[in-house]
């Protein structure tokens, strides 16, 4: 590039100054003018300017099968070698725009175009690229952003928070083993219940996490399904024919991921339905985690006035003021990271109901509200699972107190005395603070014999 402050970079309306150690040009320059919101903090993703170089190699790779004339050898070399770049991070920099721009995601399309075509000048020691007419070839913004979005979703869900759940799943199943023969108070209503063994509880934490791993994989399929090859409207004008099956084919090739064409051009640029299912599942992971940590905490309050039926790892000091005072920082974390998700959801989908007539001018935020969420996700499992449910104990001192200790262990007694004179005996060993025994003898429901006989806490899970 020049080595002078800024060169002249020109478009349809005319010049623009672009700095000049900048690969972006004049579209990309009057974008960063016009829309200073968030500059600096919310940018377009990573993930969608990766994602964006996937899609931009395999249209110029496709385009050179399907018109060689336009798309020659050199330039898909110089295309291919830019785009590379644009994958391997090392062109982040030349990435500038926020999200809040056009809602067709149109100035970050043409960023990419402008910064690959630069670079691929660059590299080729020539003008050899223009960014419309040869990185834009056979595309348009409106089937590239909806592209770029399926790609980057599909990426961060399978290589970032598939792999964080399957982490914290193993942790728990192994944590069940640890646990087996432990059993506890159950509780429901935030009241004492029936027993129940600290495994089974683990157990139930580990299925809410392999059903919401499921249900997120049920929605990939659609996700999988790409608008490219739709171009403006959906009716694929100015797209060689077989372009869409063909560029869908190699970004599976370039991904590892079975993507294919969307069947309907005109549902792929108007309808984000697939991202509103995918981020429901995503959003069904958050709440599960938001009620895993909580229990993990509550379980863990004290270390004297709470539950303290478990401990966890001490990671840092809790208090300014408070000396010796360690939080459950962790799960903090997870839960407010959960409040997140369900609010990127609201934000989410009501961005995809704003789908007028035949495209979608939210893109923008939808994908960064995606996005973020399963970033903050998949990073708070891991931090989660790593500093606090890897180290786990159970109070088992603590357990059994609380279990022998709780009156709705009288639940034993329903078929030996009647559900009537359990009830009695409960109130009589609240009111007078003794054992069930003492009050189910000193009603005379059963002898001191027979109580033993028939109560044993530990067999009722």
């Amino acid at each position: 590039m020049e080595n002078t402050k800024f060169r002249i970079e020109h478009d349809s309306m005319g010049e623009v100054k672009v700095p000049s150690d900048k690969y972006w040009a004049a579209q990309t320059e009057r974008s960063r003018q016009n829309f200073r919101i968030g500059a600096g903090i919310e940018t377009m993703p990573a993930e969608i300017i990766k994602a964006f170089g996937i899609l931009k190699k395999a249209s110029a790779i496709v385009n050179s099968a399907l018109k060689p004339e336009k798309m020659t050898a050199e330039k898909l070399g110089a295309i291919s070698k830019a785009c590379d770049e644009v994958l391997a991070g090392t062109l982040d920099g030349h990435f500038p725009l926020v999200v809040w721009q056009t809602g067709s995601g149109t100035q970050s399309n043409m960023n990419a175009n402008e910064v690959i075509a630069n670079r691929g000048n660059e590299i080729a020691g020539k003008k050899l690229l223009h960014p419309n007419d040869d990185i834009n070839m056979s595309q348009s913004s409106n089937d590239t952003f909806p592209t770029a979005l399926h790609i980057s979703a599909v990426c961060v869900i399978e290589d970032k928070l598939i792999p964080a759940v399957d982490k914290l799943v193993s942790t728990f199943r192994k944590l069940e083993a640890e646990n087996e023969g432990i059993v506890k108070s159950g509780r429901t209503h935030l009241q004492d219940a029936v027993p129940v063994s600290f495994s089974q509880e683990i157990s139930g934490w580990r299925t809410s996490l392999e059903r919401d791993r499921e249900m997120i994989l049920s929605s990939l399929p659609y996700l999988k399904q790409l608008a490219l090859g739709g171009t403006a409207v959906g009716t694929g004008l100015n797209a060689p024919k077989g372009f869409d099956e063909r560029v869908a084919a190699e970004i599976s090739k370039l991904t590892g991921k079975d993507f294919s064409t969307a069947p309907n051009k005109f549902h792929a640029l108007t309808s984000k339905d697939e991202i509103v299912f995918a981020h429901g599942a995503v959003k069904a992971l958050a709440c599960d985690m938001m009620k895993i940590a909580n229990d993990v905490r509550w379980l863990a309050s004290g270390p004297r006035d709470g539950l303290g039926e478990i401990t966890i790892p001490e990671n840092e000091p809790g208090s300014s003021i408070m000396p010796g005072k360690v939080n459950p920082t962790q799960c903090e974390a997870v839960t407010m990271v959960a409040v997140q998700v369900m609010g990127n959801d609201s934000a989410i989908s009501f961005a995809a109901s704003q789908g007028n007539f035949e495209l979608n001018v939210f893109m923008p935020v939808i994908a960064y509200n995606f996005i973020q969420s399963v970033r903050l996700l998949s990073e708070s499992i891991v931090s989660f699972n790593d500093n606090c449910a890897v180290g786990i104990k159970a109070n088992k001192e603590k357990m059994r107190f609380n279990l022998h200790n709780s009156l709705m262990l009288v639940t034993a007694l329903n078929p030996y005395i009647g559900y009537e004179n359990a009830a009695k005996t409960a109130h009589k060993a609240f009111e007078e603070n003794i054992s069930l025994r003492e009050a189910c003898v000193g009603l005379g429901f059963l002898t001191a014999e027979k109580f033993d006989e028939v109560f044993k806490p530990e067999q009722m899970v």
